[in-house]
């Protein structure tokens, strides 16, 4: 008998079987990444003719980053882990007396009331981002401890579930109507008016 010659083939048939399945392997088992934002309102483009509204220097609380990462906060050299604390006490000061829900100092050189308070940053050009993104983080911060603190005391509730509760489209219509008032109220008593300066360059 004579044997064929020339090597064996390879009964290649399942292989685009096999190739499908790893495919769908890797994309059920890879996670992907995904961009994370700033949620900040630009102002719009042509703004209203209205009268301008004076603001009074003592309602603005300055934070400036250097090309280094230091914070002069008020135009004092401050550390990162403390800027929570004063911007906590500039937004809660209540100056003028009309803010009967702040437990703050009542400093007649500080803000007046929280609707009236504005934080300002500033950072320049070389400021590192994660730098930027911290400082950021502690700024809302303050604003979400102050919410937090009322809205635990109008509604027994933390604010921070509340808003994810309100937000989150998977909520039932019903629920999201009743949380609707109840997170606008915590807001406007804690208006977050975080306004950024024009970047300035190292020179």
């Amino acid at each position: 008998m004579s044997r064929r010659g020339g090597p064996p083939e390879v009964n290649a048939g399942s292989m685009a079987d096999i190739a499908f399945l790893l495919l769908i392997f890797f994309l059920v088992t890879t996670t992907i990444e995904t961009d994370a934002g700033l949620d900040r309102m630009l102002p719009p483009i042509d703004p209203p003719d209205e009268e301008q509204v004076v603001i009074k220097q003592k309602n603005i609380f300055t934070v400036n980053i250097n090309k280094n990462g230091q914070l002069l906060v008020e135009e004092e050299l401050t550390n990162l882990k403390d800027l929570r604390k004063k911007a906590i006490t500039f937004l809660d000061n209540g100056g003028d007396g009309t803010c009967n829900y702040c437990k703050g100092r009542k400093d007649a050189a500080s803000s007046d009331n929280p609707t009236k308070a504005i934080i300002s940053l500033k950072n320049d050009r070389e400021t590192k981002y994660a730098t930027y993104i911290t400082v950021q983080n502690e700024l809302v911060g303050a604003y979400n401890e102050l919410r937090n603190r009322e809205a635990q005391r109008l509604y027994g509730r933390n604010f921070t579930q509340m808003e994810s509760e309100y937000l989150n489209p998977e909520t039932p219509s019903n629920i999201r109507d009743g949380l609707k008032d109840k997170v606008q109220k915590v807001q406007e008593l804690f208006p977050q008016k975080l306004s950024e300066a024009e970047t300035s360059s190292s020179k």
